[in-house]
């Protein structure tokens, strides 16, 4: 069963509130596919069964609490809690992958929680290691707030709107419109995938046109 399928199962309240639960338990720091469940979500949206808008406050908020939190762990836990990660989940935090977060750190500061909202491997790193890091909490949560809004909220409201324009293709124009909307789907992930590789790339990252001077973790 398609993770769309299991989410018309249960009611839109509970569709809403998973989200919220996912999205944070990712932003903490925990590797699960928060950004699948989103974009199911906000496609049920479109066909009616649960309200976009709460689809978004709740990604939203599932997003700034459970980087809060994540940011929390980190500050207590330091260095030594990303080694002991590291042992157990060299997927996700082996040293290469924390040293090159760690990286994007010193050399954009709050921009890189900020943007990392958009790039798989920084979003479940942002929080945590912007907590180790001693990054200071006013300039977290500014990046936290700003970022995941414009994520959760951003990515619900495209979805939703792609997905209403979608049907009114299938229904108007049968097999051409759904040939169009497959169509537009692959060169749609093509080119988000392509912007996640260049930004999370470190000699390629777009972030070099946005900051132009570091700043200060």
């Amino acid at each position: 069963m398609h993770i769309d399928e299991w989410l018309q199962a249960i009611p839109p309240l509970w569709i809403c509130a998973l989200v919220g639960v996912v999205i944070g338990l990712e932003s903490l720091g925990i590797p699960l596919p928060g950004e699948i469940v989103l974009v199911s979500s906000a496609l049920l949206s479109a066909k009616g069964v649960v309200s976009p808008v709460w689809v978004g406050v709740c990604a939203s908020v599932g997003a700034i609490v459970g980087d809060s939190i994540g940011y929390a762990i980190g500050r207590r836990g330091g260095k030594p809690l990303f080694d002991r990660l590291g042992r157990r989940f060299p997927k996700h935090f082996g040293p290469h992958h924390i040293a090159k977060a760690e990286h994007y750190f010193h050399r954009y500061g709050m921009w890189t929680v900020f943007f990392g909202r958009f790039v798989a491997l920084l979003r479940i790193l942002a929080g945590p290691l912007a907590g180790a890091l001693r990054m200071p909490y006013w300039k977290f949560l500014v990046a936290n707030v700003l970022g995941g809004i414009v994520w959760a909220g951003g990515t619900t409201a495209v979805i939703y709107y792609l997905g209403i324009v979608a049907e009114k293709w299938l229904k108007g124009f049968s097999w051409v419109g759904l040939a169009a909307a497959v169509l537009f789907g692959l060169s749609t992930t093509w080119y988000l995938r392509r912007k996640a590789s260049r930004a999370s790339s470190l000699d390629e990252g777009d972030l070099e046109g946005v900051v132009r001077s570091p700043v200060d973790v």
